[in-house]
């Protein structure tokens, strides 16, 4: 029947088992066999009280009322009997609850059921805590609840989403766990582009270090630099710099970018004609000078140097190297060998007259080797004869009388044998030959002893255009 308020009250029914009925187990029978005892007593006087009728008797135990669960009887006597002698009633729990006692009790003749059983509320037990996470339940540790995890920021959930507190005690699914799968975050700085230095090919770059965090415990193990460091020299070009970083979780990051060094430079210029240039750093970068340089035997006109400007334009104009005019018309010898002065080197050949045999072979092999003389910058001064027939030249100019005689007087020249002296371009005798000179030994010695390095230089980069 329903229960009553004073039983909802008392969630636990003692069903109180019979004194008056024990069961044996006969083995093997399958069957329980009970011995009744009867409470009757048989007594002469006075006369007997009549006998209980238990068929009359609809309420022979206490009405069966389980709280939170339900009890189906049958009854040998029909429907009305519900707690009469013999009734076997099934016990069950409302859903959340679990049954703790028999399953089933019966009406005995004791006035009591054969047992006794409750309902108790079913819980699952409390979820340990989550490292780096929690969880919130819907109904705490009953039956139904729901515990949903999440894991604190940076931290991602493997495993059970959410558990349930299923009908057997027992949470669904497995503990989850929270897990560092996410990289750090690197940032590293801007590209930046730089212009080289002036007279250099390369820029000093200096960079701040990335910034870098974790989301999750914020512990960054390593940065690592594949690159060159900051504040070093970069040469022309692009240059891709990247960092790496590792968590704790050994979760990597990495970023890039870029230095660029830019060279300014300026048209690449021409040599002169019967000249060359020699240039400082790159020769047509911004900070480059160029100094313009004639052949020996050419005079340079107009600017000698030219810098490359920032704005990628050259300083000045283009010089020109014009054939060197030889002034015969001077009043000294000093003013004539003023002239060759860090151009020309001068072979000086003496000679008594010229029908002189040696003068004639030193001549005759002199005009064979023009080019390698010119190439040496040798420029031959002919002093021949006796005076007053003398005669003075260089190429095709004539010398006076005066300066004729000062020549010889300053550089020592006899007239009365063939003799030859050579002088460097500072006008500084070098060698004397008292017979004619091959100019294989004249070029050998210049390139020896006479060439400056600028010179040796020019000869190596053109080679010898004589041959």
């Amino acid at each position: 029947g329903p229960p009553s308020m004073a039983q909802e009250v008392a969630p636990v029914l003692l069903v109180v088992l019979a004194g008056l009925v024990s069961s044996t187990w006969h083995e093997g029978s399958g069957y329980y066999a009970a011995e009744h005892h009867t409470n009757e007593v048989y007594v002469e006087e006075p006369p007997p009280e009549p006998a209980l009728d238990y068929r009359r008797v609809p309420q022979w135990c206490a009405t069966l009322n389980i709280h939170r669960g339900e009890a189906t009887c049958y009854s040998p006597r029909g429907g009305s009997y519900r707690s009469s002698l013999g009734t076997r009633c099934e016990l069950s729990c409302a859903r959340g609850y679990r049954l703790v006692g028999p399953s089933a009790v019966q009406c005995l003749p004791s006035r009591h059921w054969s047992g006794m059983a409750y309902c108790r509320q079913i819980r699952c037990h409390v979820l340990p805590a989550v490292l780096r996470g929690s969880y919130v339940c819907s109904a705490g540790v009953q039956m139904d609840s729901r515990c949903d995890y999440t894991c604190q920021p940076g931290y991602q959930l493997e495993g059970d989403r959410s558990r349930i507190c299923m009908e057997d005690g027992r949470w669904s699914g497995s503990e989850p766990i929270c897990v560092d799968l996410e990289p750090p975050k690197i940032r590293c700085p801007d590209s930046r582009e730089r212009i080289a230095e002036p007279g250099k090919l390369t820029a000093t770059v200096y960079w701040d270090p990335p910034r870098v965090k974790d989301s999750a415990d914020g512990v960054i193990k390593r940065v690592m630099l594949r690159g060159p460091e900051p504040g070093s020299e970069f040469p022309e070009g692009e240059h891709v710099i990247r960092y790496t970083a590792h968590d704790q979780a050994y979760n990597r990051a990495s970023c890039k970018f870029s230095v660029r060094v830019q060279v300014r430079r300026c048209p690449v210029l021409k040599p002169p004609q019967n000249g060359y240039l020699s240039c400082t750093s790159d020769s047509n970068n911004y900070g480059a000078t160029c100094e313009y340089l004639c052949d020996g035997g050419y005079e340079r006109q107009g600017t000698p140097l030219r810098v490359c400007q920032s704005t990628q334009q050259w300083t000045g104009s283009q010089p020109l190297c014009a054939p060197m005019q030889i002034n015969t018309a001077v009043n000294s010898a000093a003013s004539l060998l003023d002239q060759f002065h860090e151009k020309r080197r001068l072979l000086v050949i003496s000679a008594p007259d010229p029908s002189n045999r040696y003068y004639k072979m030193q001549i005759s092999m002199l005009q064979q080797a023009a080019c390698g003389l010119d190439l040496r910058h040798v420029t031959t001064v002919e002093l021949v004869g006796q005076p007053p027939r003398e005669v003075g030249r260089i190429r095709e100019h004539q010398l006076s009388l005066g300066i004729i005689e000062e020549l010889r007087q300053f550089l020592h020249l006899t007239r009365s044998h063939f003799n030859a002296v050579l002088l460097d371009k500072a006008g500084t005798d070098r060698e004397r030959y008292i017979s004619p000179v091959s100019p294989d030994e004249l070029f050998v010695f210049i390139d020896t002893y006479l060439l400056s390095e600028r010179e040796a230089a020019r000869r190596a980069q053109s080679g010898d255009p004589c041959e």
